[in-house]
């Protein structure tokens, strides 16, 4: 049975960079908002007239921390009405109708082999849930992996977080790389920065979450190197 729709109201935005905000929504019915770190929300925007195009859904990118409040990071695409509403006529105090958590795209729970967490964009936004919670609960794992790609370093979504993370959390390597702009740290594509570090990993597990294309293309890959599809999973944006 799916989740009722509730009503959230907007507490705090604030902008990443140009095209990149955080928003911050207060849940109005219930006291704790409980869900798995990588589930997702669905919002009800009024953007169209037939209820089912009105649905965008995000990847809460907070932990569960007995809270009602919940932080959706949003990238402002061109031409997208999703988006557009919420760049362009949410503020403080704005009341939107959503539904959730919903979504199976959470941690697995043997986590005795190496892990990599591969991604692109907003599709940080599971990994950022998944790892604040395990730090916060001290979860044991073997190493894992972030291998976040975008564009230019003002696109690194989290990243001082997350490099101060690498630091305190245990076995946890983050691994950005920028596909236009050339730095001190990996340039290109996701592509090449795991194959080379999950080589003779036969055990590994691999979590997906960014466009399209960029899934298709690492599965491709990854069923290339002889990983078994049971060993990918995935969580599609767009």
């Amino acid at each position: 049975m799916l989740p009722k729709w509730q009503t959230g109201i907007v507490k705090r935005i604030e902008p990443i960079n140009e095209n990149t905000r955080r928003f911050f929504i207060e849940l109005q019915e219930v006291s704790t908002f409980d869900f798995i770190p990588g589930q997702f929300v669905t919002l009800d925007l009024p953007i169209h007239e037939q209820r089912n195009k009105r649905w965008r859904s995000y990847s809460i990118a907070s932990m569960p921390d007995g809270s009602n409040l919940i932080e959706l990071v949003v990238v402002l695409l061109e031409g997208g009405a999703g988006s557009g509403y919420l760049f362009n006529e949410v503020v403080v105090g704005t009341e939107l109708s959503l539904r959730g958590p919903q979504g199976v795209f959470v941690l697995p729970e043997q986590r005795d082999n190496p892990l990599y967490f591969i991604c692109t964009g907003t599709g940080i936004a599971p990994f950022r849930s998944m790892l604040l919670y395990m730090e916060q609960h001290q979860l044991n794992h073997n190493e894992i992996h972030l291998v976040f790609g975008t564009r230019t370093q003002a696109d690194l979504l989290y990243r001082d977080e997350l490099e101060a993370l690498a630091l305190r959390l245990p076995k946890f390597y983050y691994h950005p790389t920028l596909s236009r702009e050339h730095w001190e740290g990996h340039s290109g594509y996701v592509h090449e920065v795991y194959e080379q570090l999950c080589q003779g990993q036969t055990t590994a597990q691999f979590m997906l979450c960014g466009w399209k294309v960029m899934i298709d293309e690492a599965k491709e890959r990854l069923l290339a190197l002889g990983y078994d599809k049971k060993q990918i999973h995935l969580e599609l944006y767009g």
